[in-house]
């Protein structure tokens, strides 16, 4: 049933067959503006005709940069990419570097980096060398003693911790933030924090803004360019020139890509900025987002499945339960839930709002939610989705085997 998109505007999209659905989870939480913003896409047709990518560096870049670190809280330089792994793997070098250790450790979260660093720790590990996967250690999240045994059991061989500071579903406990910054400083490791989400949707300086913590490095992509393909690598001066030319250190080679400084994506970078210091989309999508929540946990409510679904998480950054009769999760479930939302006009795989997202469009996914939560209910009454799930369930992206959803 998945549409094959040809077109999106604002929060809406349309599909080969001239659908059109109200989307959530826009370019993989990446659009917080709106598909086919305006202000951005003037920006980047004002420099299309000056020529897209240059031997030299541009006055563009520089300008990118210097408004970028103007939001960041304690970045004192930084180096765009263009994806997420650019920027979280050229972090991990760094820290290597300016350390002279090997392990990495990092937090129990989704996913850091396609690089073998991270890659190796997870199910769907193929063609990852052993050597490479024992370079990695994690800790889990809101529990500092994990992290404290790490550096323990692995005394000066930690190079970096990295982590999100907040997740959709989880805030960091009192202090805890505050105890692997100590934790990092007191052995001499470098503080990584991933802003791919929380950046521009948390807040304009990212998590650490809202918490108060200033990671050594801060990794960012996803919103900065409101879809178009940018990331940046952010740090203190000290590390950030290891990979510069105002060092006697040996150098790091830090991000190098053929497409890294071409305008177009610049141009967008400098037109989100300037979108959000001159309004508010972090307010609107979490108005939005609070707007949804209620209407959704409402609906569940009144249909007496609220604790099978249900609308949780920070509201500009919703996730969606469903759970079987038993209350744990399920995919068949889930896939039941997104079929039944998608027969109504809504495409959503969660519900991370942007600030393109109207009142009518919340109103219209409510709706759905309802329609498809009297769908649900029978499913559970009947003990599972025999006979209302038309094709195979949904399955995790980063599982070792194609099936259950292997091509035949």
């Amino acid at each position: 049933m998945a549409p094959v998109l040809v077109r999106g505007e604002g929060a809406r999209v349309w599909d080969a067959d001239g659908n059109c659905f109200v989307e959530y989870n826009m370019g993989l939480r990446s659009v917080t503006l709106g598909h086919a913003y305006p202000p951005v896409l003037d920006a980047v047709r004002a420099v299309l005709a000056d020529g897209l990518s240059f031997t030299r560096p541009t006055e563009l870049e520089l300008l990118a940069a210097e408004e970028f670190l103007a939001q960041v809280p304690g970045a004192d330089m930084v180096k765009f990419g263009k994806g997420g792994s650019d920027a979280t793997s050229a972090a991990i070098r760094l820290a290597r570097a300016v350390t002279g250790r090997d392990l990495v450790a990092m937090c129990e979260q989704p996913f850091f980096s396609v690089h073998d660093w991270f890659i190796g720790g997870l199910e769907m590990n193929a063609g990852i060398p052993e050597a490479v996967r024992e370079l990695s250690v994690r800790f889990r999240y809101n529990d500092l003693d994990s992290l404290r045994e790490l550096f323990e059991r692995n005394e000066g061989r930690i190079a970096c911790v990295i982590m999100e500071a907040a997740t959709a579903a989880v805030e960091p406990d009192p202090g805890f933030l505050e105890g692997v910054r100590e934790l990092c400083d007191r052995q001499g490791a470098v503080l990584i924090f991933d802003e791919m989400i929380t950046g521009l949707r948390w807040a304009a300086g990212g998590a650490q803004a809202v918490y108060g913590v200033r990671p050594d490095l801060s990794c960012w992509g996803k919103a900065i360019g409101n879809g178009f393909p940018i990331s940046a690598l952010a740090g203190r001066r000290e590390i950030m020139e290891l990979g510069g030319l105002r060092t006697d250190e040996p150098r790091v080679f830090l991000m190098s890509t053929t497409h890294g400084p071409e305008s177009v994506s610049l141009a967008a970078l400098r037109a989100v900025l300037r979108a959000y210091a001159e309004g508010d989309p972090i307010g609107t999508m979490e108005q939005r987002g609070r707007e949804l929540a209620d209407g959704v946990n409402a609906a569940a409510k009144d249909l007496g499945v609220h604790a099978h679904v249900a609308a949780i998480g920070r509201p500009s950054c919703l996730l969606f339960t469903t759970k079987d009769g038993s209350g744990a999760p399920s995919q068949p479930f889930r896939t039941l839930f997104m079929q039944e939302l998608l027969r109504r006009g809504v495409l959503a795989q969660n519900f991370v709002v942007s600030a393109a997202h109207t009142p009518e469009d919340v109103e219209q996914t409510v709706s759905a939610a309802r329609e498809a939560m009297l769908i649900y209910r029978k499913a559970l009454e009947a003990g599972g989705v025999e006979g209302l799930l038309h094709g195979r369930p949904v399955a995790p992206a980063l599982r070792r085997y194609a099936e259950p959803r292997r091509l035949h």
